[in-house]
């Protein structure tokens, strides 16, 4: 079975070039979406791709229709190939049932697993540089300016035992965790509190 894939971007644009180029391929259903090309929800794309069954071929008037982006449109691939659906381009001339257009695919995928590694390998290499300069990765560890004044505030608070660890909480405007995680950062040992 034949189905379509329609999008256009705003109200002021409509379906007809599309939608005529697919019903002369004979398309059997077609699905209709108004949306940016930018925007990731795509409702009626989700749909379609809810229903496509092996065997069938998902027709589109031109591939940037489809994908916002190579990788989106890598993605959507795979998902039909992992359906055993075939991809058919109108105006791109690509048409994934035939072993050119399979070629095509298999090549754009390869690229973009190709730029993946290099991201990769740039990464471990600035790490490993920046690790012989002296300089380590990761989140900074301990507390910021603000979170340890609050710390401080709460040992005291919680070393005086005037207050429970709900008011302590609350008059800092922080969470019970938040609060023995300050008090823990401190190394104050935690007790159990009896209820007033």
């Amino acid at each position: 079975m034949k189905i379509g894939y329609i999008r256009i971007s705003t109200q002021d644009q409509n379906y007809n070039l599309q939608q005529d180029a697919l019903n002369k391929l004979g398309c059997e259903m077609i699905f209709k979406e108004t949306v940016s090309g930018a925007k990731k929800e795509r409702p009626q794309l989700k749909k379609l791709l809810e229903q496509i069954r092996k065997g069938d071929v998902v027709v589109v008037y031109k591939l940037d229709r489809l994908g916002r982006s190579l990788k989106h449109l890598l993605e959507i691939v795979e998902i039909l190939n992992s359906k055993n659906v075939a991809l058919q381009s109108l105006h791109d001339n690509i048409d994934t049932t035939t072993p050119q257009g399979r070629l095509f695919f298999n090549i754009s995928a390869s690229f973009a697993e190709f730029e993946k590694d290099l991201i990769r390998e740039r990464t471990k290499a600035g790490l490993e540089a920046a690790r012989e300069r002296g300089k380590k990765g990761g989140r900074r560890k301990g507390l910021s300016k603000e979170a340890e004044q609050k710390a401080i505030l709460a040992e005291n608070y919680y070393n005086e035992g005037l207050k429970s660890v709900n008011e302590i909480a609350a008059d800092l405007k922080i969470s019970k965790m938040t609060l023995y995680k300050y008090l823990r950062e401190r190394n104050v040992e935690i007790k159990a509190y009896k209820k007033k």
